[in-house]
């Protein structure tokens, strides 16, 4: 009950940070419905008793007050709604802006590879408009019922005070509900992981990119089957928690069941043996019936209130999980040049999560000015290199050091804004062309120049040309009028966002071409190793390249050889190729598959 309770506060309490005017306005609505059914009752019981009495005068203004009270509880009630419901769709945006903050905003990326991680977050995406207007309502809903449960307890107990037992038949059915919640939660996250592997199946099949691969390979049956075994396995977990729950749930309402009807049998005692009058046998049914839709309601609240607060405590369990790799405070200035170079130190790294140790006892330097190529087989340990010095990742153990200062001493927002990267998985910013490639830099995103001199640097201005609106084009499927572009087109475009920045103190460009033709490719880095070694002249900067093509590598100034997760061979090309190493191996089957 407690986690309820601190879920359903800390959504509370960020729904009034959202709009405390239009809250207060919520609750006061709920309330003025809820205590509107519980009067309508003693107005009942005085109309009847005054039909029975032939009061005419007493039975219009008894039948006044009990029409106003239905009046003003469906009144209150649907502007209520109104009310919650738009401070529902405000609070989801800023759940939404809090959940792309939580999952992209952090530091690091570790939290990415937690698989507890990504199945809470799978099931809290699925939970999120229990974090709108539903658990607002819900919310609000609970508390308007309170004050009625407590309203009819007050008229109940005028009547007889035996009767105050009624409102305590509805403890079992309320605490069942928990308990059943409770079987419900358990067995969602344990059929979440089940569940996600079924929609990225879903997505592999709906999805326009696989749908080539998918036909080829003709697995639309396998898709399928596999598709339904896994819904098959969940639904097995889901079905079993729901019968449990349900029979729990039962068992409460029986038990309400027999109080209700001790309660109707003690009034009407009391009428057969002329102690009360007909209005108190009105009075005690309709609150009777309005106490069993209180506990109807509230059970059914209860289980809302407790899936809400699930939620919101995943949510809260996910950015404690996320502040646990926040990097620790600055104390050093990021350099304005690099003088003599980046070096690893004994660095060591395993993903979070896992024992299998990628990069191990790795001790390297990177000189101030050089063109550094990265190659080996896959898997070697080549891109979790280039995390470790982009930061998105700290080592397992050891130091990276920027001219003998721990990169952990500097600011990470300053060290990365003087990264420039390009990767193999890409992102497709469905923007503008002009924009898709200005995120780049974003304090020249809408430069025409700018961005212009970066596709030229990456030798992407053909893209840009055969586009209907050139850079003013909008790009992909999300625009009716969108442009729809090839993977090497993509990829151009990328290359011209990682050449936005043209002075960056550490340039990575992690196998960004695999969508281009290996002649393409060599064209491509010869320039922009000129143009590496150009700035390096001004402030020292490093390029790192990864590529599984050895025909670029070769203009490289330092060629590292990554096997089984350290670093195996150094040095120039024509050094590696003399020591007849592994470097040497893979470079004669390559070239030999060119011949």
């Amino acid at each position: 009950m407690g986690s309820t309770l601190r879920g359903c506060l800390g959504l509370a309490r960020l729904v009034w940070r959202t709009d405390p005017r239009r809250m207060v306005l919520s609750v006061v609505l709920m309330l003025g419905q809820a205590v509107s059914l519980p009067l309508s009752a003693p107005a009942l019981a005085a109309l009847t008793d005054a039909a029975l009495a032939r009061d005419p005068a007493r039975a219009v203004v008894a039948g006044a007050f009990v029409g106003v009270l239905a009046i003003t509880s469906l009144t209150l009630g649907h502007f209520a709604y109104i009310a919650y419901f738009e401070l529902g769709e405000l609070n989801s945006v800023e759940m939404d802006r809090r959940l792309i903050d939580l999952a992209n905003g952090s530091a690091g990326l570790a939290h990415h590879e937690r698989p507890e991680y990504a199945d809470r977050f799978h099931v809290l995406r699925q939970e999120m408009n229990r974090l709108g207007w539903m658990g607002i309502q819900a919310m609000l809903s609970i508390l308007g019922l309170g004050v009625a449960i407590v309203l009819t307890g007050i008229l109940l107990a005028g009547v007889d005070r035996w009767l105050l037992l009624l409102p305590l038949a509805a403890v079992p059915p309320l605490v069942a509900g928990r308990y059943a919640e409770v079987i419900l939660s358990r067995a969602r996250e344990e059929a979440a992981g089940t569940r996600r592997l079924a929609r990225h199946l879903f997505r592999l099949a709906t999805d326009g990119g696989p749908a080539k691969e998918l036909r080829v390979c003709g697995l639309r049956d396998e898709l399928l089957t596999r598709h339904a075994a896994l819904w098959k396995d969940s639904s097995r977990i889901l079905d079993r928690a729901e019968r449990r729950a349900a029979g729990l749930r039962v068992l409460g309402q029986l038990v309400f069941a027999a109080g209700y009807v001790a309660a109707t049998l003690v009034v009407v005692r009391d009428v057969v043996t002329a102690r009360r009058g007909a209005g108190d046998v009105v009075l005690v049914v309709t609150l009777a019936s309005q106490v069993n839709q209180q506990v109807t309601a509230a059970v059914a609240l209860v289980q809302e209130l407790q899936r809400t607060a699930s939620a919101m405590n995943t949510f809260h369990w996910a950015a404690a999980l996320v502040a646990r790799d926040e990097p620790p405070a600055p104390d050093l200035a990021v350099p304005d040049r690099i003088r003599h170079g980046i070096r690893l130190r004994d660095v060591s790294f395993t993903y979070p999560g896992t024992d299998r140790e990628i990069l191990g006892a790795v001790d390297l330097f990177l000189p101030a000015g050089s063109t550094v190529a990265i190659v080996g087989e896959n898997g070697a340990g080549k891109t979790t290199l280039v995390k470790l010095l982009c930061r998105f990742y700290e080592p397992t153990t050891g130091t990276l050091e920027v001219d003998g200062s721990d990169l952990r001493r500097l600011p990470l927002d300053s060290w990365r804004s003087r990264i420039a990267a390009g990767f193999q998985d890409f992102v497709r910013f469905e923007f503008l062309a002009r924009e898709n490639v200005g995120v780049g830099e974003l304090a020249s995103i809408d430069s025409v120049e700018a961005v212009t001199a970066a596709l030229e640097r990456a030798r992407a201005t053909d893209v840009v040309h055969r586009l209907e609106n050139g850079l003013d084009t909008p790009l992909g499927i999300s625009h009716r009028d969108g442009a729809q572009l090839s993977g090497g087109q993509w990829q151009k475009l990328a290359l011209g966002r990682a050449m936005m920045r043209e002075t960056p103190l550490l340039l990575v460009l992690d196998e960004p071409t695999a969508a281009l033709d290996a002649e393409a490719e060599h064209v491509l880095f010869e320039r922009y190793a000129e143009g590496a070694r150009r700035a390096a002249l001004r402030n020292g900067g490093i390029t790192v390249l990864v590529s599984h093509r050895f025909s670029t590598v070769q203009m490289a100034d330092l060629i590292l050889v990554v096997e089984g997760g350290s670093v195996s061979e150094i040095g120039t090309h024509d050094q590696l190729i003399g020591t007849g190493g592994l470097y040497a191996e893979l470079y004669g089957l390559q070239a030999a598959a060119y011949r």
